[in-house]
């Protein structure tokens, strides 16, 4: 049980990390004012940069909540584990060991099954066969042959680029899935949406003043000179 907690612990520490570089993307992303702010200038490009690398960290950090190897989280593992009955079991005599209520233990059983199965039906979705195994096979090839690791030669299939959709449903299902897992086995409270809210506004504040060089209140903007009348010279003059 110990293990399977300390698993769960690790997975809401790694998920953790990905809601704050969402949050920080985000702005990045979509905001148009902060696009106009930046606009064609030399900061532009290390915008740019900051935005691939936030974006990549992201998807790493999510990855390895999925990772396979012995030694990783692995929500292959976890969903054995909260399969068997007797664990199930185990979490609800441990949850109503000093609750002295009629009935609490069976209430907490059932709570607990529920939330396992919900747990489940997420995994299960993304696992072999599951209805967006498709797209977890697209992200396991990116991570693996160009975020995590840099393939040299050209697959002979090409492979089917992962979309931005693909990738927010995948961010969605994990904190979905690692707030029913803390409940479950570790019985915390963890909204992830009440957590990415305090990012976003981390966020919003530190972008509010980001601006290129070409934009007005940039430290190096320089306005640009108005052109000059044209006055023909006497000489040229006929």
């Amino acid at each position: 049980m110990v293990v399977l907690q300390n698993a769960v612990t690790a997975a809401y520490e790694e998920f953790s990390l990905a809601i704050v570089f969402h949050e920080a993307w985000k702005p990045m992303a979509y905001d148009e004012n902060l696009h106009q702010r930046m606009g064609n200038s030399f900061a532009t490009n290390t915008f740019r940069a900051i935005r691939t690398a936030l974006r990549r960290e992201m998807l790493l950090a999510v990855m390895r909540l999925w990772d396979r190897n012995r030694e990783a989280i692995r929500m292959t593992w976890i969903a054995f584990m909260i399969r068997k009955p007797e664990v199930i079991d185990a979490l609800a005599d441990k949850r109503a060991a000093d609750k002295f209520i009629c009935g609490i233990r069976d209430a907490m059983h059932l709570s607990l099954s529920e939330q396992a199965q919900s747990a489940l039906k997420i995994i299960n979705r993304y696992g072999e066969g599951g209805q967006a195994s498709s797209a977890f096979k697209k992200l396991q090839t990116l991570r693996d042959e160009r975020l995590a690791h840099r393939q040299l030669e050209e697959p002979e299939t090409p492979h089917t680029e992962t979309t931005d959709a693909e990738i927010e449903a995948f961010y969605d299902d994990t904190a979905e899935l690692v707030s029913l897992l803390l409940s479950l086995v570790n019985a915390t409270a963890y909204n992830t949406k009440d957590a990415a809210e305090v990012f976003k506004r981390y966020a919003s504040e530190f972008w509010a003043g980001v601006r290129g060089e070409r934009t007005e209140g940039h430290p190096n903007y320089r306005p640009k000179l108005a052109a000059l009348p044209y006055f023909s010279h006497p000489a040229q003059e006929q």
